[in-house]
């Protein structure tokens, strides 16, 4: 495990066990779109570092220590820092984007800059596979890539918790652009997965134009 993914998580478990217990901290960090348009542009990274609950840190921290040494290997511990402080920031600006006349929006997780490794190390390696807890199969990474985002638009729809669930297309997005930046051979090797991992983002799109989001 490299450097820069310890980091990442130690700050994550510790910035979240500090809101868990502070709500105070939590509610001064977390994306909140009225703070965030009054001049608080701080919060668009801070809430990306707190959780709602241990369930939440620990998906989010367990999906990123499965997929970020694909990202780390091939790309360098510098590059993957990029992907995942860049999906973060994709992931807020696109909240920031869809909700920026709900001036009581609320969200926090690391979803968005996890989800954007997680596109990115399906890139990489388009044949990778992973074991879940409740399934006794390996199941392909791109299909749980994509179930992932296709449960966010459910969260998006339903609105029941303050989980960042737009943040999740928001880092796909970043880190499938900034990968394919990176490496545009891509498209012409991995063309297929390049095209699949492009729908449920232009799902969202065509959802939120007609209004159904």
């Amino acid at each position: 495990m490299s450097a820069i993914l310890i980091l990442i998580i130690v700050a994550n478990v510790l910035f979240s066990l500090k809101g868990f217990n502070d709500l105070s901290f939590f509610r001064k960090f977390e994306f909140h779109i009225g703070s965030i348009r009054s001049g608080e542009q701080i919060r668009m990274l801070t809430s990306g570092f707190l959780h709602a609950d241990m369930g939440h840190l620990f998906f989010n921290m367990f999906t990123l220590f499965m997929f970020a040494p694909v990202v780390t290997n091939y790309f360098g511990g510098a590059s993957f820092l990029l992907v995942y402080m860049g999906s973060l920031v994709f992931g807020s600006l696109l909240t920031l984007l869809m909700h920026q006349n709900d001036y009581s929006y609320r969200a926090i997780g690391a979803s968005g800059a996890v989800t954007g490794v997680l596109y990115s190390a399906i890139l990489i390696e388009p044949s990778m596979s992973l074991y879940l807890f409740f399934i006794p199969i390996p199941i392909p990474a791109y299909i749980f890539g994509i179930g992932y985002l296709l449960y966010s638009i459910y969260g998006m729809k339903a609105k029941n918790d303050n989980i960042g669930h737009t943040a999740h297309f928001g880092g796909a997005i970043g880190g499938y652009l900034i990968t394919l930046l990176k490496e545009p051979a891509m498209l012409m090797d991995n063309t297929a997965m390049v095209v699949l991992l492009a729908i449920p983002i232009i799902l969202l799109f065509v959802l939120a134009k007609a209004g159904k989001l």
